[in-house]
């Protein structure tokens, strides 16, 4: 009698991020997510809305192995997190994952250059002069070469969160993660870095995930989850 065995996941089936049945839960008792499962494949982006509380900021750091789930696991790459030491977890958050916030936390004594370089040089990959092209090759690609030598303190709120950017795809991520990142931003400005993450999904192929209380932003992505209470109560295609 033969045996029927299931078909295995190739490293095209493998997504880039997986959720299973992750959950949250804070020593007093507070649960901040319940038993999420979210698969997000190269190229997808993507809006995580809902109301305030509800769980959006909470699941991104989960997503981005900046917090560890009290139950299930979060795999990056087909790799389960879990069991990583807190240096290997911060080595692969350094090598494969972005993070833009609402508060673009750049060093203000620092140059938008240098503010750039800083996870070039944590990584240790590049030598100076290549890590020095990297930089400003991301700074020109959002509009900024002419920044570089300013420091934060002389850019405006959009031009920060664009250092912010660049500063996020230093090392070459294969994810970007972005926490309300045009949360103080003019409409304006806020339509510029949603314009830069729509050209990083698009013409490099990377995943985006962001939250945003924006419904105008969120439209513009390809894919939108939405969490009540930390349970996802919708995930599908963005209508346009």
């Amino acid at each position: 009698m033969s045996e029927t065995t299931a078909p295995r996941e190739t490293a095209t089936t493998i997504p880039l991020l997986e959720a299973r049945g992750i959950s949250r839960t804070l020593p007093e008792g507070v649960t901040l997510v319940r038993d999420v499962s979210l698969r997000f494949a190269k190229g997808e982006f993507v809006a995580v809305t809902g109301p305030s509380g509800s769980g959006k900021s909470s699941l991104l750091y989960l997503l981005g192995l900046l917090d560890r789930p009290s139950t299930g696991e979060v795999l990056l790459e087909g790799r389960d997190t879990a069991r990583l030491s807190p240096p290997e977890m911060a080595a692969l958050r350094l090598a494969r994952l972005g993070f833009v916030f609402q508060f673009h936390f750049l060093l203000p004594e620092f140059s938008a250059l240098d503010n750039v370089l800083i996870p070039i040089r944590r990584l240790g990959r590049l030598r100076d002069r290549a890590a020095r092209e990297r930089a400003m090759h991301l700074l020109d690609q959002l509009g900024l070469a002419d920044a570089a030598a300013k420091l934060p303190e002389q850019l405006s709120g959009g031009m920060r969160q664009r250092v912010a950017i660049a500063r996020a795809l230093a090392n070459d991520p294969a994810l970007i993660l972005a926490d309300e990142p045009t949360g103080n931003l003019d409409t304006k400005n806020a339509g510029a870095v949603f314009d830069s993450f729509a050209r990083l999904v698009a013409e490099e192929g990377r995943t985006v995930i962001v939250v945003t209380h924006d419904p105008d932003l969120a439209a513009r992505t390809s894919r939108r989850v939405h969490l009540v209470d930390g349970r996802v109560v919708s995930d599908g295609a963005t209508p346009h």
